[in-house]
């Protein structure tokens, strides 16, 4: 019993948070009234019933397709309820073809008559009248099936002014009116419209029969054109009276879709932060323009309910309301998108040919149509890096930024926006993201950290310096401790670049921290309580540089005094380091390398063990690659040792060719190209010599 009630809980939280979605379908009560449409409807329903009925009259509500003509209908509906007056409905797009529209337009009616006692003679005269009238000759063009079929009725029941007296004369003794809705007409194609009005004028001369017919008039008035007759001619012999829906004011629809936009995005969880200063442009340059009426009104927001829970909040949420309204109301132009992700944002690896890419827009806004500004305001102020390709000035890439505030000006959160794939990319930014919302809980963040996938924490840490303004200066000297202990567990990736250098993905989290700390005193302090709980010594190197006053290094962050004792005492752990130790070390080579060149001569020498386990781990700490590119799309990695730094910390090549003679003697495991590539030095390559 609890599990049922415990389901049944659920379901109703999910009823709640969807029971806003706003439907497409008219509005049924005044209290759903937005647009101030019931006095009108209360004036209209005066006026029509004043008005000479005695050979019947035709009614004609006018508005474009979603101007709420059927909501304007039912609010007169309504009032015609109150005053108890029959009202008929017959919707002609509810049947395909004119044989249906016209079988049906009869039955309709005289079903709907019948149902009630003081009409029913009305709707048995009705249906005898609609059974001869299809035999008539005056319906030109009516299908030669339906016409025979009418013959055949006529002659069997009599002809077509019988039956019109008749009903004439039944419909005279009414009290009230009969009022018969057309809506939709303009949803038929152009013979159905065309056979809509011809039973509407062959049967508007009926006393108290109103005909309310809803339409769009351009719409309308193009099909009825013919050679000699204007559309507009032909509506004045059939309407007597038309009202023209007013336009809804701007200022009113702008408060409701904004409303509206409100009221989607209050159920939702998590939808995202909104940049209050880019907002306001946003939603009058992009959003306003394409929402006409509330039904488009309606049609947007219940997708915009869905793309935002979908989202959950990870891409900019001014982004996605842009970009749903392109999305619906521009198809042509949101499809383009997808195939522009380098032009409207742009890499910083492969670089842009202006010229071409201004073409390649142009594609973009022409699919626009008369909307094309308001693709240029998104391009603006969505994609500011496309600017200059719409006349726009050139602003500088902002990729970090336009990361850390989610918006699809970065190519991951538009790809995210479009594919709903999360990238290797930003999978690692969210866990960085994660990560630092835990900076002021070093214990919580350094066992996030080491649950992560060893093969991503070092990009995880890479995006971490995204959130530097995050940084806690109070928790700096136990986040430090964090970050550099997980130095050695950080995947062994040859650097990019000829040269040894440290795994940089710590460096810059470190560097950002203790210049938080400003003041010299505070700082050294820091590294003095740091170092002692530090586990590697190349993360202690990574400190000890960046403190220090080693040219292109070090950012001299405390005295130079302080700086010389901090380095001293990690050389002498370095010297006194056994070999196990140092195999373990992620940055060897640069570890023995600074410790031989910075020592003084004070100092015990550097002795670099025989051991050809310190030898393999010196040959893959000084190992790197280049990469190139020879093709448009061909990449070529090249292997590279620091071959001048082995040779200078050995003291002699020779010396380095004895110990690689003597580790080849071992058969290390997983290291013949490495060993290959060492030979090669060996026997005078120089890297650009020739192709390795």
């Amino acid at each position: 019993m609890k599990k049922k009630e415990r389901r049944k809980s659920s379901v109703d939280t999910e009823n709640s948070r969807t029971t806003f979605l706003p439907s497409d379908n008219p509005i049924q009560q005044p209290g759903q009234d937005l647009l101030g449409r019931a006095a009108l409807a209360q004036s209209f329903v005066r006026q029509v019933l004043m008005l000479d009925r005695s050979e019947g009259l035709v009614v004609g509500i006018l508005g474009a397709w979603g101007s709420g003509k059927t909501s304007f209908i039912n609010l007169v509906r309504r009032e015609l309820e109150h005053d108890e007056t029959t009202v008929l409905d017959f919707n002609p797009w509810m049947f395909s073809g004119t044989e249906q529209l016209v079988d049906h337009f009869f039955i309709e009616l005289a079903a709907q008559l019948k149902t009630r006692p003081d009409l029913s003679q009305v709707g048995e005269a009705l249906e005898d009248y609609g059974d001869v009238l299809v035999g008539w000759t005056g319906w030109i063009g009516i299908p030669m099936k339906l016409l025979g079929k009418g013959l055949q009725r006529r002659n069997r029941k009599g002809g077509v002014s019988q039956r019109q007296k008749k009903i004439k004369d039944l419909l005279r003794k009414l009290d009230k009116p009969i009022l018969v809705v057309l809506d939709d007409i303009d949803r038929l194609s152009v013979l159905e419209i065309k056979y809509v009005f011809k039973l509407v004028r062959l049967t508007a001369n009926f006393p108290n029969i109103i005909y309310i017919v809803a339409f769009d008039r351009t719409r309308v008035e193009d099909a009825l054109t013919e050679e000699g007759m204007p559309g507009q001619d032909y509506l004045e012999k059939i309407l007597q009276v038309a009202i023209d829906l007013p336009t809804t004011p701007d200022h009113l629809l702008r408060k409701h879709i904004l409303s509206a936009i409100h009221d989607a995005l209050s159920g939702i969880e998590n939808a995202g932060t909104c940049d209050k200063q880019r907002w306001p442009d946003v939603f009058m340059e992009v959003i306003r323009p394409l929402l006409r009426n509330m039904r488009d009104v309606r049609r947007y927001i219940a997708t915009v309910h869905w793309t935002v829970s979908d989202l959950k909040g990870q891409v900019a949420l001014v982004d996605v309301l842009a970009l749903e309204a392109v999305r619906i109301f521009l198809p042509g132009v949101f499809m383009h998108l997808h195939g522009m992700l380098t032009i409207l944002t742009p890499s910083h690896e492969i670089p842009n040919d202006a010229q071409q890419s201004k073409a390649e827009i142009e594609p973009l806004i022409k699919a626009a149509g008369r909307h094309h500004q308001v693709v240029c305001s998104m391009i603006e102020h969505l994609f500011p890096a496309a600017k200059k390709h719409i006349g726009g000035l050139h602003e500088e890439e902002q990729g970090t930024e336009w990361m850390k505030e989610h918006r699809v000006a970065h190519d991951d959160f538009l790809r995210l926006y479009l594919e709903r794939v999360e990238g290797d990319n930003l999978q690692d930014f969210q866990c960085a993201e994660r990560a630092s919302t835990l900076l002021t809980a070093p214990p919580a963040l350094n066992t996030y950290l080491r649950s992560l996938d060893r093969e991503r924490l070092q990009d995880v840490i890479e995006y971490l310096e995204i959130n530097e303004d995050q940084f806690p200066t109070e928790h700096v000297i136990p986040v430090m401790i964090v970050f550099l202990n997980l130095l050695p567990d950080l995947p062994e990736r040859p650097p990019g670049v000829h040269e040894f250098a440290p795994k940089t993905a710590i460096a810059p989290l470190t560097y950002r921290l203790l210049c938080s700390l400003k003041q010299p005193a505070a700082t050294e302090d820091a590294v003095r309580r740091i170092l002692p709980e530090v586990n590697s010594l190349s993360a202690k190197m990574v400190i000890i540089e960046q403190i220090g006053y080693q040219e292109n290094v070090g950012h001299k962050l405390i005295s130079k005094e302080a700086s010389t004792k901090f380095e001293k005492t990690w050389r002498q752990e370095v010297l006194s380091a056994s070999v196990d130790t140092l195999v373990k070390e992620p940055d060897l080579l640069r570890i023995l390398y600074f410790t031989k060149s910075q020592s003084d001569p004070s100092e015990a020498s550097l002795d670099i063990d025989s051991s050809p386990e310190l030898t393999l781990a010196l040959l893959r700490s000084a190992l790197s690659e280049i990469v190139s590119y020879p093709g448009n799309h061909a990449v070529r990695r090249s292997p590279r040792l620091a071959w001048e730094a082995l040779v200078d910390l050995y003291g002699s090549e020779e010396t380095l060719a004895q110990r690689i003679k003597d580790l080849k003697q071992t058969h290390p495991e997983s290291a013949d190209e490495l060993l290959a590539l060492a030979d090669k030095y060996l026997s005078g390559w120089q890297p650009g010599t020739f192709d390795p």
